[in-house]
Protein backbone atom coordinates (compact mmCIF):
# COMPACT_ATOMS: atom_id res chain seq x y z
CA UNK A 1 0.00 0.00 0.00
CA UNK A 2 2.74 2.40 0.81
CA UNK A 3 4.28 1.55 -2.50
CA UNK A 4 1.43 2.61 -4.61
CA UNK A 5 1.26 6.07 -2.67
CA UNK A 6 4.60 6.52 -3.41
CA UNK A 7 4.37 5.73 -6.69
CA UNK A 8 1.07 8.29 -7.28
CA UNK A 9 3.19 10.61 -5.65
CA UNK A 10 5.93 10.62 -7.77
CA UNK A 11 3.76 10.44 -10.75
CA UNK A 12 1.95 13.50 -9.16
CA UNK A 13 5.01 15.65 -8.70
CA UNK A 14 6.50 14.49 -12.33
CA UNK A 15 2.90 15.70 -13.60
CA UNK A 16 3.74 19.11 -11.64
CA UNK A 17 7.16 19.20 -13.21
CA UNK A 18 6.14 18.83 -16.59
CA UNK A 19 3.24 21.78 -16.24
CA UNK A 20 5.81 24.05 -14.49
CA UNK A 21 8.48 23.41 -17.17
CA UNK A 22 5.34 24.00 -19.99
CA UNK A 23 4.80 27.36 -18.42
CA UNK A 24 8.21 28.47 -17.90
CA UNK A 25 8.89 27.22 -21.46
CA UNK A 26 6.08 29.58 -22.98
CA UNK A 27 7.23 32.60 -21.20
CA UNK A 28 10.94 32.37 -22.15
CA UNK A 29 9.89 31.32 -25.80
CA UNK A 30 8.11 34.54 -25.67
CA UNK A 31 11.30 36.53 -25.14
CA UNK A 32 12.77 37.30 -28.17
CA UNK A 33 16.87 38.41 -28.58
CA UNK A 34 16.80 42.14 -29.07
CA UNK A 35 19.69 44.02 -30.24
CA UNK A 36 22.24 45.56 -27.43
CA UNK A 37 24.50 48.50 -27.60
CA UNK A 38 27.62 47.53 -26.20
CA UNK A 39 28.07 51.10 -24.55
CA UNK A 40 24.88 49.91 -22.86
CA UNK A 41 25.65 49.37 -18.99
CA UNK A 42 23.10 47.18 -18.44
CA UNK A 43 22.41 43.76 -20.73
CA UNK A 44 19.63 41.54 -21.31
CA UNK A 45 20.79 38.61 -23.75
CA UNK A 46 18.76 36.05 -24.95
CA UNK A 47 20.15 33.15 -26.59
CA UNK A 48 17.00 30.66 -26.94
CA UNK A 49 17.38 27.54 -29.23
CA UNK A 50 20.62 30.79 -30.82
CA UNK A 51 24.04 31.41 -30.42
CA UNK A 52 25.19 34.22 -28.35
CA UNK A 53 27.72 36.79 -29.51
CA UNK A 54 27.95 40.03 -27.37
CA UNK A 55 31.10 41.61 -26.47
CA UNK A 56 30.53 45.16 -24.24
CA UNK A 57 32.50 48.34 -24.38
CA UNK A 58 30.43 49.87 -21.46
CA UNK A 59 32.13 52.08 -19.66
CA UNK A 60 30.25 51.96 -15.71
CA UNK A 61 28.92 48.27 -16.60
CA UNK A 62 26.23 47.21 -13.78
CA UNK A 63 25.09 43.78 -15.22
CA UNK A 64 22.13 42.44 -16.57
CA UNK A 65 19.94 39.34 -17.24
CA UNK A 66 21.43 36.79 -19.66
CA UNK A 67 18.92 33.66 -20.60
CA UNK A 68 20.24 30.33 -22.51
CA UNK A 69 18.01 28.01 -23.38
CA UNK A 70 19.33 24.81 -25.54
CA UNK A 71 21.96 27.70 -26.38
CA UNK A 72 24.50 30.17 -25.57
CA UNK A 73 28.28 31.49 -26.81
CA UNK A 74 30.37 34.15 -25.45
CA UNK A 75 29.55 37.34 -23.17
CA UNK A 76 32.45 39.52 -23.49
CA UNK A 77 33.38 42.24 -20.94
CA UNK A 78 37.24 42.35 -21.52
CA UNK A 79 36.72 45.83 -22.88
CA UNK A 80 34.14 46.81 -20.11
CA UNK A 81 35.00 48.73 -17.07
CA UNK A 82 32.78 47.32 -14.24
CA UNK A 83 30.99 49.78 -12.28
CA UNK A 84 32.91 50.82 -8.76
CA UNK A 85 30.06 49.11 -6.75
CA UNK A 86 30.67 46.13 -9.01
CA UNK A 87 28.10 44.05 -11.16
CA UNK A 88 25.57 41.56 -11.08
CA UNK A 89 24.80 38.97 -13.95
CA UNK A 90 21.56 36.95 -13.32
CA UNK A 91 22.35 33.79 -15.50
CA UNK A 92 19.61 31.64 -16.54
CA UNK A 93 20.76 28.45 -18.34
CA UNK A 94 18.68 25.41 -19.45
CA UNK A 95 20.75 22.92 -21.76
CA UNK A 96 23.06 25.97 -22.27
CA UNK A 97 25.74 28.35 -21.12
CA UNK A 98 29.04 29.84 -22.57
CA UNK A 99 32.51 31.08 -22.03
CA UNK A 100 32.02 34.36 -20.09
CA UNK A 101 35.00 36.30 -20.84
CA UNK A 102 36.83 39.14 -18.21
CA UNK A 103 39.42 41.38 -17.31
CA UNK A 104 42.33 39.07 -15.44
CA UNK A 105 41.97 41.69 -12.40
CA UNK A 106 38.67 40.93 -11.93
CA UNK A 107 36.91 38.90 -8.53
CA UNK A 108 34.34 36.74 -9.82
CA UNK A 109 31.97 35.54 -7.14
CA UNK A 110 29.44 32.45 -7.92
CA UNK A 111 26.14 31.85 -6.76
CA UNK A 112 24.33 29.71 -9.03
CA UNK A 113 22.36 26.74 -8.06
CA UNK A 114 21.42 23.89 -10.12
CA UNK A 115 22.47 21.14 -12.04
CA UNK A 116 25.29 23.27 -13.61
CA UNK A 117 27.44 25.71 -12.55
CA UNK A 118 30.42 27.76 -13.20
CA UNK A 119 33.75 27.00 -13.11
CA UNK A 120 36.62 29.74 -13.52
CA UNK A 121 39.49 28.84 -15.97
CA UNK A 122 41.64 31.68 -14.85
CA UNK A 123 44.94 30.64 -13.30
CA UNK A 124 44.66 31.00 -9.37
CA UNK A 125 46.25 34.65 -8.52
CA UNK A 126 45.61 36.83 -5.61
CA UNK A 127 43.48 39.83 -6.40
CA UNK A 128 42.90 42.75 -4.12
CA UNK A 129 40.18 43.01 -2.17
CA UNK A 130 39.25 46.21 -3.48
CA UNK A 131 39.61 45.03 -7.04
CA UNK A 132 36.24 45.22 -8.85
CA UNK A 133 33.84 42.20 -8.47
CA UNK A 134 31.15 40.40 -10.62
CA UNK A 135 28.36 38.66 -8.85
CA UNK A 136 27.04 35.56 -10.52
CA UNK A 137 23.46 34.57 -9.61
CA UNK A 138 20.68 32.88 -11.23
CA UNK A 139 20.65 29.11 -12.38
CA UNK A 140 22.00 26.38 -14.48
CA UNK A 141 20.01 23.13 -15.52
CA UNK A 142 21.97 20.73 -17.57
CA UNK A 143 24.07 23.56 -18.42
CA UNK A 144 26.71 26.48 -17.35
CA UNK A 145 29.57 28.91 -17.84
CA UNK A 146 33.00 28.59 -18.28
CA UNK A 147 35.17 32.25 -17.04
CA UNK A 148 38.29 33.42 -18.85
CA UNK A 149 40.40 35.92 -19.16
CA UNK A 150 41.63 35.57 -22.58
CA UNK A 151 38.91 36.01 -26.09
CA UNK A 152 39.04 33.07 -28.84
CA UNK A 153 42.42 34.90 -30.71
CA UNK A 154 44.34 35.30 -27.51
CA UNK A 155 46.28 32.75 -26.33
CA UNK A 156 44.98 31.57 -23.19
CA UNK A 157 47.00 32.81 -19.61
CA UNK A 158 46.52 29.41 -17.70
CA UNK A 159 49.79 27.85 -19.57
CA UNK A 160 48.01 26.19 -21.95
CA UNK A 161 49.94 28.15 -25.01
CA UNK A 162 52.76 26.63 -23.80
CA UNK A 163 51.56 23.80 -25.24
CA UNK A 164 53.50 22.38 -28.08
CA UNK A 165 50.98 20.69 -31.03
CA UNK A 166 51.51 17.07 -31.63
CA UNK A 167 51.24 16.09 -35.24
CA UNK A 168 49.56 13.00 -35.98
CA UNK A 169 50.98 10.78 -38.70
CA UNK A 170 48.39 9.04 -41.51
CA UNK A 171 47.40 5.38 -40.56
CA UNK A 172 49.64 3.68 -43.19
CA UNK A 173 47.03 1.08 -45.01
CA UNK A 174 48.46 -2.04 -47.06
Amino acid sequence: MKSIFRALGLLLLGWFAFVMGAMVYAAVKRREAVEQDPKADEVDLVANFAPLEFRSEAEHFKGGTVTTWFGGGSLDLSDATLDPEGATIHLNALFGGGNLVVPETWNVESRLVGIGGVGDGRPKVERPADAPTLRLEGTAIFGGWGITSAGEDEPAESGAADVLPVELEAPVTA
